[in-house]
C-alpha cells in the first residue's frame, strides 16, 4: 500500500484544490457570457425560434455525420446543410441501450472512449474535473433506471446550465440584479460531481450563481441543520425531498425563508405542491431536467411547464413513434439536443411520459405537463430515504446495467441486470452504509442477479422503487 508524507498529502490536496478552482472560475466564465443571450431568447417569436432551431440542427448533423461512425451510418443519404425540421421523424429513433453499446462510436472526438470515461468518472467521485482538460462526464440513472454515461464539454454544459437559470435570472435581473458575487442558491441534489446536480453545485461557486450544496442523501435532521446555516434566498430540491422538508419546516425544525422554491428531477403531486406551498408560504417553480440537455419550467405557482425547444427539439409521440395530439399523454418523447455535439442524441428516446398543452401565442416554445417520472421514498418508522440514497450507488456501478429495489422490513431487496462481472459483495455494502449515511439503522440488504425487468405491459417503464 502507497503511503505519503504530510508533506506530499498537503501539495497533492493543494492541487487538487487549484484543479477546482480553475474549473469554477472557467465554468463561471462562460455561463455568464451565456445569460444575456438566453434571456433574450424567452421573447422570441415562432419566426425566430424555428429559424435558429434549423440552423443549429443542420450543424449538429454536419459534426454527427462527420466525426460520428455511429451517426454515419445511420444518417447515410441525408444532405445535412438542406436539412429541413419536417425532415426529422425520417430519421432513426436513438435509443440508451443502442447508444450506450456503441458509445465509442457515439462521441466524436476519437480520443474518447467508454472506457477512458468510465475510469475518469470513478476517478471523480469525490471532486469534480474535466477529462482532458475539456470534457465534463456525467452519469444518469434516469427515470427508467437504466445506466446511461454522457460526456460534452464545459461550453455545452454552461449553454446546457444558462437554460436551467434563464428565467430565474431573468426575475433577479429585472428586480436589481444579482448581488456581485453571485446570486446564492442552495441545492439539495446529488452529492456527487458525477451527477449533473451534483456536478453543477460543485462548480457553481461564483458570479452569476453561487450554490451551496447540501446532498439529498444527508440524513433529514443534518440536511436541516446546513439548510438552516446557509439560509438560502433561492431553494432548489427534489420534489420528493422538497415534501420531508415541508413538514419539516411546518413542526419548526427547518427554519428558513426563502423568496423561491423550485421543485425538479421528480414528479410533483398536487397534494405535495399545495403543502409545499403552505409550508414555506411562497408559490412553487415545477423543473423538468434530464442530463440528456431537456429542461422545462414552470412560472411561479404555476403547473404547465415551458420547454426550451431552442436547445432540444422534442417529438411527444406514442408506443410506435407517431405524433400525439394536445391533451393526450405520450409514451415517451423523441429528443434532438441542439448543442451537444460531443455525443449527439438524435431523436433520442426519453420514457418520461408528457402531455401536450396549447402553445402560448406570445411564447412558442413546447408547453407541457409531465406524468410519471416520480420515484417513491421510503419510510422506515421515523426515518425517510430519498430514493437517490440508492440511485447515486447504482449508477456508479458500471455492471448494473438496470435495477429494481423493493424495501423490506429493515432494507431493500435489488434485482440487478448485469452486464459483465458484478462485484455482489461490494454493491451491498455501498448500499448499506449509503442506507445507514441516511438514517436506517443496521439495513438489511439483498441482491439477486435477473435476467430481466419485469416492465409494464402498456407503457413498458419499470417502477424501479417499490415501498411496502
Amino acid at each position: 500500500m502507497t503511503t505519503h508524507t504530510r508533506e506530499e498529502k498537503r501539495r497533492m490536496t493543494t492541487t487538487t484544490d487549484s484543479r477546482v478552482d480553475v474549473l469554477r472560475a472557467r465554468f463561471g466564465h462562460a455561463l455568464a457570457g451565456r445569460v444575456e443571450p438566453h434571456i433574450e431568447r424567452l421573447s422570441w417569436d415562432a419566426e425566430r425560434l424555428v429559424e435558429y432551431q434549423r440552423e443549429r440542427l443542420r450543424a449538429l448533423l454536419v459534426c454527427a455525420v462527420e466525426r460520428s461512425p455511429f451517426h454515419a451510418r445511420r444518417l447515410a443519404g441525408i444532405d445535412p446543410e438542406r436539412f429541413e425540421l419536417d425532415q426529422l421523424d425520417e430519421l432513426p429513433v436513438m435509443t440508451k441501450e443502442e447508444m450506450m453499446a456503441g458509445l465509442d462510436e457515439v462521441l466524436t472526438d476519437r480520443r474518447l472512449t467508454r472506457a477512458r470515461v468510465e475510469r475518469h468518472l470513478e476517478a471523480s467521485a469525490r471532486e469534480p474535473s474535466l477529462l482532458d482538460d475539456d470534457y465534463v462526464c456525467l452519469v444518469s440513472g434516469g427515470s427508467s433506471g437504466l445506466r446511461g454515461i454522457f460526456v460534452q464539454t464545459v461550453d455545452e454544459y454552461a449553454e446546457f446550465a444558462a437554460s436551467i437559470l434563464r428565467r430565474a435570472m431573468s426575475r433577479v435581473i429585472a428586480a436589481g440584479g444579482p448581488p456581485p458575487g453571485g446570486l446564492p442558491v442552495g441545492i439539495v441534489a446529488a452529492r456527487a460531481p458525477i451527477h449533473s446536480s451534483g456536478f453543477a453545485a460543485a462548480v457553481a461557486a461564483g458570479y452569476p450563481v453561487r450554490m451551496t450544496s447540501a446532498p439529498a442523501t444527508l440524513r433529514m435532521a443534518d440536511l436541516v441543520r446546513r439548510l438552516n446555516a446557509a439560509q438560502p434566498p433561492m431553494l432548489l430540491c427534489h420534489a420528493s425531498t422538497l415534501a420531508l422538508l415541508a413538514g419539516e419546516q411546518r413542526a419548526g425544525r427547518l427554519r428558513i425563508a426563502p423568496q423561491a422554491i423550485t421543485a425538479m428531477s421528480e414528479l410533483l403531486t398536487a397534494e405535495d405542491r399545495v403543502a409545499i406551498e403552505l409550508a414555506f408560504g411562497v408559490p412553487l417553480i415545477d423543473q423538468f431536467v434530464s442530463t440528456e440537455g431537456l429542461v422545462g419550467q414552470s412560472e411561479p405557482g404555476g403547473r404547465v411547464l415551458s420547454f426550451a425547444t431552442d436547445m432540444c427539439i422534442v417529438e411527444l409521440v406514442d408506443a410506435d413513434d407517431r405524433p400525439v395530439p394536445d391533451g393526450v399523454a405520450s409514451a415517451k418523447a423523441l429528443v434532438t439536443n441542439l448543442h451537444n455535439h460531443t455525443q449527439p442524441l438524435i431523436r433520442y428516446e426519453l420514457s418520461d411520459r408528457f402531455i401536450r398543452h396549447p402553445v402560448d401565442p406570445e411564447h412558442p416554445y413546447l408547453r407541457a405537463t409531465v406524468e410519471g417520472r416520480a420515484d417513491d421514498t421510503f419510510h422506515y418508522g421515523g426515518v425517510a430515504v430519498d430514493p437517490l440514497v440508492i440511485r447515486t450507488v447504482m449508477v456508479r456501478t458500471p455492471a448494473a446495467l438496470e435495477y429494481q429495489v423493493r424495501q423490506t422490513e429493515r432494507g431493500i431487496d435489488v434485482a440487478v441486470v448485469a452486464g459483465g462481472e458484478l462485484d455482489e459483495v461490494a454493491l451491498a455494502s455501498s448500499l448499506r452504509r449509503s442506507l445507514q449515511r441516511a438514517g436506517v439503522p443496521e439495513p438489511s440488504v439483498r441482491l439477486r442477479q435477473v435476467a430481466d425487468i419485469t416492465r409494464h405491459p402498456e407503457t413498458g417503464k419499470v417502477r424501479r422503487f417499490i415501498p411496502r
